[in-house]
């Protein structure tokens, strides 16, 4: 009877110890499947992504720590400067970046981008006194964009490639351009024109809208190619999308309702 205990005994110590190796392995395993992810933003575009108090804050940012949440990530958030995003994430310097990016043709050739999760559309800024009120009057005017933006392709596509009445700028300045009266108008991203007169009101500036001139955009989430991460964060958007978390995040920075049927169908 001993005897039968005993080698009863060896055999559970031997099921629980392989028991404890297979664990032991598969937590290493999805330990080295889920690894702390390096994310870049360029925190100057409220109210996409910018710095309060040193803290960065925004609609992307919110977003992009929901996704990860959801797809069981950690993570690491880092400011970067506009081009050094780009550069770092072609690099394989970073895992994954959020900023804004519209998806193009010309940058899918280089990076691997997400679904889409946002609309938008470029628009042009002018003083009041302005007798501009559509993109075909921009031909003669000089017309500060962001250097490396879609303002920029925009603004390329309406009065050609080289035209030296396009002032190419860092982020922010191009409004300073106008303010100053060192340009005509401003083209850029609707959402942040929109912000930026919110945040000035005093300026006299208003928004002139073109849906003739200017196509939807929708931004991206940008991966290097080759992204193993994207499969992840794609399921996580669409759970966002179906439990209602997408929609809370864009209420709390646009107070609209966000296309979530439009979004989804660009996905196809």
């Amino acid at each position: 009877m001993k005897r039968k205990l005993s080698l009863f005994s060896i055999l559970l110590v031997i099921i629980l110890l392989l028991s404890s190796c297979g664990k032991s392995s598969a937590s290493e395993s999805n330990t080295s499947e889920k690894k702390k992810l390096t994310i870049l933003t360029y925190a100057n575009w409220n109210p996409f992504e910018y710095l309060d108090k040193g803290q960065l804050v925004g609609f992307d940012i919110d977003l992009i720590k929901a996704l990860a949440d959801e797809a069981g990530y950690k993570y690491d958030i880092k400011n970067s400067g506009w081009d050094a995003m780009f550069n770092q994430i072609k690099g394989n310097k970073a895992d994954l970046g959020i900023s804004g990016v519209t998806i193009t043709d010309a940058r899918k050739q280089t990076y691997d981008f997400s679904v889409p999760y946002f609309i938008s559309r470029q628009s042009i800024v002018v003083k009041n006194t302005s007798t501009v009120k559509s993109g075909a009057d921009l031909k003669d005017k000089t017309i500060a964009v962001q250097n490396g933006s879609t303002g920029q392709e925009a603004v390329e596509k309406l009065i050609g490639k080289d035209n030296p009445n396009i002032k190419k700028l860092k982020s922010g300045l191009s409004y300073m351009e106008l303010m100053h009266g060192d340009a005509d108008a401003v083209v850029g991203d609707d959402t942040s024109n929109k912000e930026f007169l919110k945040n000035n009101s005093n300026q006299d500036l208003k928004i002139i809208q073109d849906k003739d001139s200017f196509a939807p955009e929708y931004f991206g989430i940008i991966y290097p190619k080759g992204s193993k991460i994207k499969a992840d964060f794609d399921k996580a958007l669409d759970k966002l999308y179906s439990n209602g978390t997408y929609t809370k995040i864009y209420q709390k920075w646009f107070k609209v309702d966000p296309d979530i049927n439009e979004l989804k169908a660009q996905e196809k």
